[in-house]
């Protein structure tokens, strides 16, 4: 939808700086009403017993590498299609602080809308051909945070297995 009102701004339906700065804006703000479920009531959520798909041994690896790698997360969350919910969950729930973590969620939302608008506006009519490259780009990021997963749970076997 972002890649359309980019679409509208080419056919000069839609001011395209009106279009980054509202696409940003509701898209920081769905990142903070995550964190903010997270950062208030994960710990209670995971501790009832209510997130069943997720063994609590495995929540703390992942609240574990959010205290390492947070920040990085937040900046990649953006690029990363089908994560951005429970990765701001998991942000929260690290209770990362929010003045970076929004300052970082309203930079890589910035950057990914104006992408995604100039991307509608250069399409212009044809902005749905803009959704086929997304697909594949989504597709391909998606292989990849797979294979960078699997090699960061290896890592952890085996630095478990030497000690």
């Amino acid at each position: 939808m972002i890649a359309f009102g980019g679409s509208l701004a080419g056919i000069g339906k839609l001011n395209i700086f009106m279009a980054i700065f509202f696409s940003t804006l509701g898209s920081a703000s769905g990142f903070i009403v995550m964190y903010y479920v997270g950062f208030f009531l994960g710990k209670e959520l995971i501790d009832s017993g209510k997130i069943k798909f997720l063994p609590l041994d495995k929540i703390k690896i992942v609240e574990s590498w959010f205290q390492k790698y947070g920040y990085w997360i937040v900046i990649a969350n953006r690029f990363l299609s089908g994560t951005r919910a429970v990765i701001s969950f998991f942000v929260g729930l690290s209770e990362l602080p929010i003045g970076i973590t929004f300052t970082l969620c309203a930079v890589s939302a910035l950057l990914w809308n104006t992408v995604l608008i100039l991307g509608g506006f250069e399409f212009g009519h044809n902005w749905k051909q803009l959704g086929q490259y997304l697909s594949l780009y989504g597709t391909i990021i998606g292989i990849v945070v797979i294979v960078v997963v699997l090699i960061l749970i290896l890592r952890y076997f085996l630095a478990k297995k030497r000690d």
